[in-house]
């Protein structure tokens, strides 16, 4: 079966290592591990124990540790993935059969929405609304759920756009969830990095037909771990351990004990703070630039996340202008489009301030050279 390209992936994993200024990450800079284990940790069972296979499921130190970070949740309803991805490629593979019908919010990480495609599934999106502040309007989406949709799929905090579903919003959804007895997947890799707020509550707990996913890939620095989780129902779960057995089996005995040091809640607290603090110097950084130029792009600043998505009046779409800027000016951005929405890009600000700043002004540049064309 052939499945549909992940174009935003594709494009970044061809330039991010060959382009001089690269501003295409949703991450922050990773941290390395002696950062991470304490002098007080027993390493010894890492370093000493012999290296079997998990629990495909994970272990339930690291089930418990992630539980208990969810409300009213168990070890038995949650499950371990290779990353946030691998958390959503297992719900998506669970939930969805050719001929279904999904929502999905846009714009968006497009991972659920390619393998929809690639199945053979109906897909009605769900705008966020630059005007609205990145909300979506309840109506549309009233609008766009019916006793036909299977999963409405969203992303809270939202990539690319930083912002955290309003309650309004979020009563809506699961509302309009509950009527037409859809699923709803949430992806929450960013909850823990807000800029300004207390964190994100999950929507795990509001209705029962949810499966949330996250991991340590982006709040928490820690990519290189591969990481991630599911939290839904045992039935739910029960269903999905099966598939776990045809995709990755399992994952890596020594990064499922170092995930459970990292979700230890005092250790969790001091690695989100770290992370936060990366995240709002980096759009001091953006904002103090962008002050001080006027640039010719705009943006409405996010409320979470290492990112921005910002808009531009440049006559030409938002996969030429990222080539243009490859090709002319060796910097790397992340195409609208390539998100579901285009006219805009996407930009990512925990980087070095001046690899930011040079960044900024080359886009800048090549975008008042479309007036010249």
């Amino acid at each position: 079966m052939k499945v549909q390209e992940f174009e935003m992936v594709r494009m970044q994993y061809a330039h991010e290592r060959k382009v001089e200024w690269d501003l295409s990450g949703s991450g922050i800079p990773s941290l390395p591990l002696s950062e991470l284990v304490e002098e007080s940790d027993s390493v010894d069972a890492l370093l000493e124990g012999r290296q079997n296979y998990p629990p495909s499921d994970g272990s339930m130190e690291l089930r418990s540790r992630i539980a208990s970070h969810y409300r009213n949740a168990s070890a038995e309803e949650v499950f371990v993935t290779n990353g946030a991805t691998g958390a959503n490629f297992m719900a998506a593979w669970h939930l969805l059969e050719k001929g279904d019908e999904i929502v999905v919010m846009v714009p968006g990480y497009l991972q659920t929405w390619g393998l929809a495609s690639s199945w053979g599934l109906k897909i009605q999106t769900l705008p966020l609304r630059e005007d609205l502040g990145w909300q979506f309007d309840t109506e549309a989406l009233k609008a766009v759920v019916s006793k036909r949709t299977k999963a409405i799929q969203v992303c809270n905090p939202n990539n690319p756009t930083g912002a955290i579903m309003a309650k309004e919003q979020r009563k809506a959804l699961v509302d309009c969830a509950e009527d037409a007895e859809s699923w709803i997947l949430s992806d929450e890799v960013y909850i823990g990095s807000e800029i300004a707020r207390g964190e994100t509550e999950s929507l795990w707990g509001d209705y029962g037909r949810t499966l949330v996913s996250n991991g340590l890939c982006k709040s928490y620095g820690l990519p290189g771990l591969r990481i991630g989780w599911l939290v839904g129902t045992r039935d739910a779960l029960r269903d999905i351990t099966p598939l776990s057995d045809y995709f990755f089996l399992t994952h890596a005995a020594p990064c499922d004990h170092l995930a459970h040091l990292a979700l230890d809640a005092r250790r969790r607290g001091r690695l989100l703070a770290r992370n936060q603090a990366v995240i709002r110097e980096g759009h001091a950084n953006l904002e103090d630039w962008v002050k001080t130029n006027n640039p010719a792009f705009s943006y409405v600043p996010p409320a979470a996340g290492p990112m921005c998505f910002m808009r531009y009046n440049a006559d030409a779409g938002s996969c030429d202008l990222a080539q243009r800027l490859i090709k002319q000016k060796s910097v790397l951005v992340v195409p609208g489009s390539h998100m579901g929405m285009d006219g805009y890009f996407r930009v990512g600000t925990s980087v070095a301030k001046e690899c930011l700043a040079k960044g900024l002004g080359r886009i800048d540049a090549v975008l008042r050279s479309y007036d010249e064309d």
